[in-house]
């Protein structure tokens, strides 16, 4: 059966340990004190590169949150998010294929750690998936992917909320005090979703916006028209519109931009 990166390597070499993949990338599972200008480092650099992406979609930002989760925080050899509207699925993103099944027999089961993550609101963590009965089925096809502990982050507002799950190939490595890239990655996720959200959200106002105008612009035309051929008042010519809209089932914004059409061409 398949297992979670078949490439992948767990190796000890001068009192620490290494996670080698098949670019050949070395990835600290353990830090030490000393390290922690290197994360607070690291961590600049996610979030720069996270918050570039304010004005990208939903779906690209999530899937380079979870790119940069799997490379920035300790012990992490993968991560899935996953982005709900009203408690519901909206968007899934994974670092590696096989974890986007984690997310799906989840959702499918409706329990399991992003499950009880979203409704705690709190963080929720997998210290081994070999000894885990919480949720048997997470667990089962956790262990059939080489997954041996995972750790779920939740940022909410208001109706959005954004779930960031970390997974490990070692049990215990993801300690929830440990992991503050982490939970910095997913405010700034978190962050970046609204944004959109919000933006998407004003350029479809400016897009009504702009087709109203436009479509008043056109039924106003037609009246004009209408007002010197038939030599009637505009609330006459906007009734007779309307009449034909109702007659043929189309809009009235359609009727006006027709007779502006066959004006123009007899015009022409």
């Amino acid at each position: 059966m398949a297992r979670l990166f078949p490439a992948v390597a767990v190796v000890r070499q001068n009192s620490r340990w290494w996670l080698l993949s098949d670019v050949n990338r070395a990835h600290e599972v353990a830090v030490s004190e000393a390290e922690s200008g290197d994360l607070s480092a690291d961590l600049a650099q996610a979030a720069g590169e996270l918050l570039t992406l304010a004005s990208a979609s939903e779906s690209r930002a999530m899937h380079r949150l979870v790119e940069l989760a799997a490379r920035h925080v300790p012990g992490c050899s993968g991560a899935t998010s996953v982005l709900w509207h009203d408690s519901e699925p909206a968007i899934t993103a994974a670092s590696h294929p096989d974890l986007s099944e984690l997310a799906e027999v989840q959702q499918a089961w409706r329990r399991g750690p992003v499950i009880a993550a979203l409704a705690a609101g709190n963080q929720v963590s997998c210290p081994d998936t070999l000894t885990e009965t919480r949720w048997p089925e997470y667990a089962s096809r956790a262990l059939s992917l080489g997954v041996r502990s995972s750790l779920t982050l939740v940022h909410g507002s208001g109706t959005l909320a954004l779930t960031l799950t970390m997974y490990a190939t070692r049990p215990r490595v993801l300690d929830p005090e440990r992991v503050p890239i982490g939970e910095l990655l997913i405010a700034f996720g978190s962050a970046v979703m609204r944004n959109t959200s919000d933006y998407d959200a004003a350029q479809r106002t400016v897009r009504q916006l702009s087709e109203g105008a436009d479509s008043r612009a056109v039924v106003d035309q037609a009246k004009g028209i209408l007002m010197v051929g038939l030599s009637c008042s505009a609330d006459e010519a906007l009734r007779r519109m309307r009449k034909i809209s109702q007659t043929s089932q189309i809009k009235v914004t359609e009727v006006a931009r027709r007779i502006v059409e066959s004006h123009e061409l007899e015009r022409g």
